[in-house]
Formats: structure tokens, sequence, C-alpha cells
């Protein structure tokens, strides 16, 4: 029979993906020390009880790299499994910052940030970056009910 605590753990986390945009570039970050190591990706995380999906953006920005955005909007949902123990609803948005500079505050979480043009943007990107920016530019959310994104991240039709 299985515990509570096992079926706890076996359910998925929700995970929030925040492309910060200013004019036509984007925010990314080298990741370190966890799940998707050395994929670049924009600042995110996991979904607090009580918070609005807004709410975990504007957190996990200020946590990570200290920019106020503005403007969020929903862009992109999908199913995500990293190895046998990362398994995610991710929940992407797209949003401004129009001031102010990144800070790495999360050093050994993330090489650090840097503006990258949208036309030309670093490799390799962790999935949630191709979902994200697909989107963003057809205009279109896009929400896969029936895929799971698996190791290694690749993108269908890519």
């Amino acid at each position: 029979m299985i515990q509570e605590s096992d079926q706890q753990a076996k359910r998925p986390e929700v995970g929030v993906g925040v492309l910060i945009l200013r004019g036509n570039m984007a925010l990314l970050g080298k990741r370190l020390g966890a799940h998707g190591e050395g994929y670049y990706a924009p600042p995110g995380g996991h979904m607090e009880a009580g918070e609005s999906i807004a709410q975990t953006a504007r957190r996990e920005v200020a946590e990570e790299c200290g920019v106020t955005i503005t403007n969020i909007k929903l862009v992109s949902v999908g199913t995500y499994c990293w190895g046998e123990h990362h398994y995610y609803v991710d929940v992407d948005v797209v949003c401004e910052a129009l001031e102010g500079e990144p800070r790495n505050l999360e050093p050994d979480r993330c090489e650090g940030w840097n503006w990258y043009d949208l036309e030309a943007l670093p490799s390799p990107l962790f999935i949630v970056v191709q979902r994200i920016i697909a989107s963003y530019k057809t205009g279109i959310i896009l929400a896969d009910a029936e895929a799971i994104y698996r190791q290694p991240y690749q993108y269908p039709g890519a």
C-alpha cells in the first residue's frame, strides 16, 4: 500500500516560467545545480500555496534577479519531466521590465543574467523558453494537453 507521503511525492509541482522582455531583448540565465543545468532559461520557480500566477511570477523574479515586472500575460502551459524525480505542470508568462538591471541574487542556481536578442538566443535553450517565445511571436497561447516533454528536452518539430 502506498502511504500518503509517497503519493504526494509523486504528484507534479506547479512551476511558473517568466520571460522578461525589454524591447526585442529577453532576459535569460544559464542554470546551475538543478535539473536543466547548463540550459539557458528565464527566471521562474514553484508556485506557493495561495499565490496567483502573477504573484508567483513577481516573487520569483524579485528573488532571482531583483527587477520589477509589469504587463504579465499568460503564454503557455505544458507538462514536463526531467529524469524520474522532477515532474511539473508548467505555466508560463511573458512580461516587461522597463527599467533597472538584473542582479544575480541566486548565484548557486544561475551563472548570471543577460539580455539576448529574440533572434539571436543562446544555446541550449530550456524547452520552456522555446514554447514561451513561439507563443509570444504568434500571439497564440500554447496549451498542450497531450504531450509530456521529457529529458533530454527536445521541442517537437525542431
